[in-house]
């Protein structure tokens, strides 16, 4: 229900700020300005259609999934821990950048989960949902590295999944077996891809 909610507040303070021209967006200076609320505006608005509709995609898909696992108080808190968090720990990598999305709060959400799960046989544990996870993650560590332009505030995601480690790691203590047994998960996802694409004759 929460994740639910969370979605339609997303949508709605997206039109609203499109339609107003109202700046809903974080930065350092409405930090210091007294302009608290940006801490939760920035979250929710966004900045174009297509980083709305992107966001909430992951968000129903990664959020559906911590949501099942530990219910909606836990999953909202960490969804809003994880972006705040990074909103406020991003300033010193980003100094005067106007911040907006859920993205880091989504990658929180996606580091919980994939602590969280236990390791299974259950359709639940081995959906890719883990292994994309991980993926994503990587992606972002490696876009940093190599200096990746464009508006996408990489460190702020992995700020974001740090904290989602945190609470995973603190509500399942076999949280370092779950991850291995993803980590196998991936590793055999690579290998049928691979083995897939070689019948295939794709390159």
């Amino acid at each position: 229900m929460i994740i639910n909610l969370l979605i339609l507040l997303s949508v709605a303070f997206s039109l609203y700020a499109w339609l107003t021209q109202n700046n809903l967006a974080f930065s350092e200076y409405a930090l210091m300005h007294g302009s608290y609320h940006t801490l939760l505006t920035g979250i929710f608005v966004h900045a174009n259609p297509v980083h709305l509709v992107g966001n909430m995609l992951f968000l129903y898909v990664f959020g559906k999934g911590l949501e099942d696992e530990v219910g909606d108080v836990r999953a909202g808190y960490v969804f809003f821990t994880g972006g705040v968090l990074s909103f406020i720990l991003s300033i010193p990598f980003y100094p005067g950048a106007q911040m907006v999305g859920a993205s880091a709060a989504i990658f929180s959400v996606m580091a919980a989960l994939l602590l969280i799960r236990r390791p299974k046989l259950s359709t639940s544990f081995l959906s890719p949902t883990g292994p994309l996870i991980i993926v994503f993650f990587i992606f972002n560590i490696v876009a940093i590295q190599t200096g990746e332009a464009g508006n996408v505030a990489y460190v702020s995601h992995v700020l974001g999944f740090i904290t989602g480690v945190f609470f995973g790691a603190s509500w399942n203590k076999k949280w370092k077996e779950s991850l291995l047994f993803t980590l196998l998960l991936l590793a055999i996802y690579i290998i049928l891809f691979n083995y897939l694409r070689a019948q295939l004759g794709i390159l």
